[in-house]
């Protein structure tokens, strides 16, 4: 079987490659947009794609959902840093096909999640099944941001320093750093790479906006 990888972070394709290429009767084909995804489907469906949906072109779940629909047999790895817990509840709920794999995950469970898909099981990785489990109280928590804080956030996420957004706002250093705390804060992240990927999952910026 040909496992698509649709991911694009260069170290992460490598990294699966390697891995699946030492398991018995597999081989990988790298996927890179929507559309090529697409062709490969159409040529087979009966595959296993391992999808980073937080870097890939695909914009929320209703259209995860849409090409679950159109290709039945496909079975769908979303192997991501990071995922919400309402975003992977729609997907599970929705369909068998989709099985969910974090990064962080030790090489013993990402082989495991493979084996899984490749038998059409599905596969929830230890960590996420503690995030859906988890109180829906510490999620909210963190999403209570003004439109003051989400337009710096989203610009925070394109890579501006807290200079240029400030030159942008017509606003002070100080104003905007003082923003930027707040929001970590809030976020419960530490660093500037944590924001950004919560960025991403709320869709304030698009990840090819992301990619520029």
């Amino acid at each position: 079987m040909k496992i698509l990888l649709a991911d694009k972070q260069d170290i992460t394709r490598a990294g699966l490659s390697y891995v699946i290429s030492k398991m018995e009767g597999l081989e990988t084909r790298t996927i890179e947009d929507k559309a090529d995804l697409m062709l490969a489907l159409k040529e087979n469906e009966d595959t296993v794609v391992i999808l980073d949906y937080t870097l890939f072109d695909i914009n929320d779940a209703a259209e995860l959902l849409i090409l679950n629909q159109r290709f039945p047999y496909t079975r769908w790895l979303l192997f991501s840093e990071d995922l919400s817990a309402d975003f992977v509840k729609i997907l599970i709920a929705s369909s068998t096909q989709f099985s969910v794999l974090l990064k962080e995950c030790s090489l013993m469970e990402i082989k495991e999640a493979i084996r899984f898909c490749v038998a059409s099981n599905r596969f929830v990785c230890q960590r996420m099944m503690e995030v859906l489990l988890a109180p829906k109280q510490e999620e909210q928590e963190k999403i209570n941001l003004t439109k003051t804080e989400t337009e710096i956030l989203k610009d925070i996420a394109l890579g501006l320093t807290t200079k240029e957004i400030a030159e942008k706002r017509f606003s002070s250093f100080h104003t905007v750093n003082t923003h930027r705390k707040n929001i970590f804060r809030k976020l419960g992240v530490n660093n500037v790479h944590e924001a950004t990927k919560y960025a991403l999952r709320a869709g304030l910026v698009d990840s090819a906006e992301y990619y520029i």
